[in-house]
């Protein structure tokens, strides 16, 4: 079990990026803006990710501001498929998100 939640843990890092990147891609701009979003986008969650997030991140984050990180890091997928629409889409990964969390800090991982 505590295996199957590191990779779920994994993919839901990988959609919440892929939710913000999807958002500035598919906005109903100009299509050199809507590249420049999307773009942006992604820029901003791999550095965030890369500095505070990640297991060699240079700054290591821990307790309320480890949470703080990760509830805006996530939200932020969750926000862009709320925006984009696909509201059932952007509760059920909310969902996943606290479950698979919670189960992360209750196993130590």
């Amino acid at each position: 079990m505590k295996a199957a939640n590191l990779a779920v843990l994994f993919v839901i890092e990988l959609i919440a990026l892929g939710a913000v990147g999807a958002y500035g891609f598919t906005r109903d701009v100009p299509t050199a803006l809507s590249l420049l979003l999307g773009f942006i986008g992604l820029a901003v969650m791999i550095t965030a990710w890369a500095l505070l997030g990640s297991p060699r991140a240079r700054y290591k984050t821990s307790g309320a501001a480890r949470v703080v990180f990760e509830v805006l890091w996530f939200g932020a997928g969750a926000a862009a498929l709320a925006l984009m629409g696909a509201y059932v889409w952007a509760v059920a990964f909310a969902a996943l998100c606290v479950v698979s969390k919670g189960l992360a800090v209750a196993w130590d991982q």
